[in-house]
């Protein structure tokens, strides 16, 4: 997400005019849209190494565990020591 926050950056800057990155326009081409061929990489490496699906696995976990917490304390049950005694 960075890299694409940077590239939008960039582009802004170059097509408002603001900032001139070189007298070559291929090379300033090249600086303003390399971020978007970096963050496209980031995330082709990141699908294939199976790192987004563990992120999405990990917060699913915690969703249910989240969920498991909230229904034992509403049960009176939970880990705050709230719970009656028998």
């Amino acid at each position: 997400m960075v890299f694409v926050l940077v590239g939008v950056l960039f582009l802004a800057l170059r097509l408002g005019g603001w900032v001139k990155f070189s007298d070559s326009d291929w090379l300033a081409w090249t600086i303003v849209l390399a971020p978007f061929g970096l963050a496209v990489l980031w995330w082709a490496w990141s699908d294939a190494s199976g790192r987004t699906q563990k992120l999405a696995m990990r917060a699913i976990d915690d969703k249910k565990a989240a969920r498991r917490e909230r229904a034992m304390e509403a049960l009176g049950k939970g880990s705050g020591g709230k719970g009656r005694r028998r």
